[in-house]
């Protein structure tokens, strides 16, 4: 299994069929193997569960072992795996499930959360990480294409994103992803993922967190490059107004800091930078999103409770501030 996430290339060796599923999952869409990708991150998911050994290596913080090229973390965000990573030009990932007993209980008990953590752990931080050595830094936002405009579209948790990108793309637009993308000062790369909405009528998908369903996104665009900044939040009435650079800047810093989806990724990514010495401690997130919001022309758009918003009126006129 290959594909594009987050700019890089990921390559994915599931050994237990279950946990292959839940990578698949995370994905977005079951992948097909693309001819040509040469990958820069490497999973490899194996049915031991045998410590790895930890002979020359010290310890880093509470879990953590490295010897600056390889870095052993015991249950990798609460998941019950335990990780492998050895850092070269590539990186490379070996998980092992060795869950203690009240660890596995609460995996059993909590599919969901459980698959969500799979999903974070072992594909999408390492990735975002790898993708922190090219000066990336994670964005809880989406970019969109559609009849000419490519509004990089940012907003807390529960706002409508998800909503708004569906109809978006209903109505003919492309996206990078459903709300996690991964910027450098230029363009936006998608995360790959799976698109989380609130069911329609008669709709199928799997059963995730805030009764929301995940669908495939296999029609996703790897990178786009945005051309306006739209602030989506919610209010009484709908209105589209502009925004201040600095209120922009603000608003898609407060929305990645506050994104559940990233709340372990920042002690993930910080011990391995003091593991290894490669990528950020602390990813200029404020420095990229403050360079969107100044050099992007900014609107605000309030959606009234109950209501949704056309594709023309998410994308609009470019209203500078």
């Amino acid at each position: 299994m290959r594909f594009h996430s987050a700019g890089e290339v990921v390559a994915v060796d599931a050994e237990p069929a279950w946990a292959g599923r839940l990578v698949e999952r995370a994905a977005g869409t079951p992948p097909e193997g693309e001819p040509g990708l040469v990958p820069t991150v490497w999973l490899a998911i194996e049915e031991c569960r045998d410590p790895f050994p930890l002979r020359g290596l010290r310890p880093v913080t509470r879990g953590a072992y490295a010897d600056g090229r390889r870095v052993v973390l015991h249950n990798a965000g609460g998941s019950g795996f335990d990780l492998l990573l050895v850092v070269d030009d590539e990186l490379r990932v070996t998980a092992r499930y060795r869950p203690g007993r009240s660890i596995r209980a609460a995996n059993r008990m909590l599919r969901q959360r459980f698959a969500l953590l799979v999903g974070q752990v072992l594909v999408h931080y390492p990735v975002l990480w790898r993708a922190g050595w090219r000066g990336r830094v994670p964005l809880h936002a989406a970019v969109l294409r559609s009849a000419g405009a490519t509004p990089l579209v940012a907003g807390p948790a529960g706002v409508g994103k998800s909503t708004a990108l569906r109809d978006a793309l209903a109505a003919g637009a492309v996206s990078t992803s459903d709300n996690l993308c991964c910027a450098d000062a230029d363009s936006c790369f998608g995360l790959a993922e799976p698109l989380r909405t609130a069911p329609a009528t008669n709709e199928h998908g799997q059963r995730t967190s805030h009764d929301r369903v995940e669908l495939p996104f296999a029609d996703r665009v790897p990178v786009l490059a945005p051309d306006r900044l739209v602030v989506l939040e919610r209010g009484p009435v709908t209105e589209l107004s502009p925004i201040s650079s600095a209120e922009a800047a603000r608003a898609l810093v407060a929305g990645t800091y506050a994104a559940g989806e990233l709340r372990r990724y920042w002690a993930f990514a910080a011990t391995l930078a003091l593991a290894t010495g490669r990528g950020p401690a602390h990813p200029p997130i404020a420095e990229v999103a403050a360079a969107y919001a100044e050099r992007l022309p900014g609107r605000r758009v309030r959606v009234g409770d109950g209501e949704r918003i056309s594709v023309g009126e998410l994308c609009g006129e470019e209203v500078r501030s």
